[in-house]
């Protein structure tokens, strides 16, 4: 019987690519999005990879709990095994504590953390059934604090620390568990952030330091790996024999994460980021 994964977040992204390579790959992509009425660009995709018939097309929004239920026990009704969890939907935020609302941080927790637990709380019956995989895409913000992405690191790193803790646990039923960190990738992830440019002067005191922070993250994009890339890295990981807890998808991620892992006492860090606000 075909393998099945089911992936988050697909409608466009590192979550679409990595879907397709996963069909490409053999196993049987139970695709989710939001909207499904943005599917055409996976289904055209699929298609022209010739793995459209290992793609299984549902809605989901993660953060509906009874929805996520639902659609793991559907997925293990229609295809009769789940033996693989991507944990991929996410959104992406610019903000600073004082210039916004704390329902403004619920809500990158309610799709960046709590949609990861449930998504992830359902289907660990069926990966501790067949010793599956369990992969979660963070970011390298869920390992370095970066200034104006307060809400969004802060989730990240709850993921993180979260999977850490539980990996272990389920472990020892069989289960592996893996982050997976990207650095800048080239995807619609950026237009998806709920950020106005031309709202920049309504963050106060803020604003110049605001500006010289979206030039970097501008100058990080133009040098972002491929979704395709990433995509890979994610599926090499997936299929891998031992596959490691922490995967970063570039030499640049590697890097970047590796100023914060080796900093004990945050210097290093701080003197990064404070460069990009001055």
């Amino acid at each position: 019987m075909t393998d099945t994964v089911l992936i988050t977040g697909t409608s466009s992204g590192i979550g679409l690519t990595t879907a397709i390579a996963a069909a490409k790959a053999g196993w049987r992509v139970v695709a989710t999005m939001r909207d499904t009425g943005k599917a055409e660009a996976l289904r055209a995709a699929a298609s022209s990879a010739g793995v459209g018939d290992l793609i299984d097309i549902r809605p989901l929004d993660v953060v509906d709990a009874e929805a996520a239920e639902a659609c793991v026990e559907g997925i293990v009704r229609d295809h009769g095994r789940l033996d693989a969890v991507i944990n991929n939907a996410g959104v992406g935020h610019l903000g600073t504590l004082e210039q916004e609302t704390i329902d403004d941080v619920r809500t990158v927790f309610e799709v960046n953390f709590f949609g990861v637990l449930n998504v992830t709380k359902p289907a660990l019956p069926h990966l501790r059934a067949s010793a599956g995989r369990l992969l979660t895409v963070t970011s390298v913000g869920g390992v370095v604090g970066q200034p104006f992405s307060e809400s969004y690191c802060a989730a990240k790193f709850a993921v993180e620390g979260y999977m850490e803790s539980l990996a272990p646990t389920v472990g020892a039923h069989g289960v592996r568990v893996t982050v997976v960190e990207p650095g800048a990738v080239a995807s619609e992830f950026v237009t998806n952030v709920a950020f106005d440019p031309a709202q920049l002067e309504s963050f106060g005191p803020y604003a110049p330091q605001l500006r010289n922070v979206l030039d970097h993250i501008g100058g990080a994009f133009a040098a972002a790996q491929s979704s395709d890339d990433a995509a890979a890295s994610i599926v090499s990981t997936l299929t891998a024999d031992k596959p490691p807890f922490r995967v970063q998808t570039s030499d640049h991620a590697r890097t970047f994460s590796a100023t914060k892992l080796s900093d004990l006492d945050g210097s290093a860090v701080q003197n990064m980021t404070a460069a990009w606000v001055s």
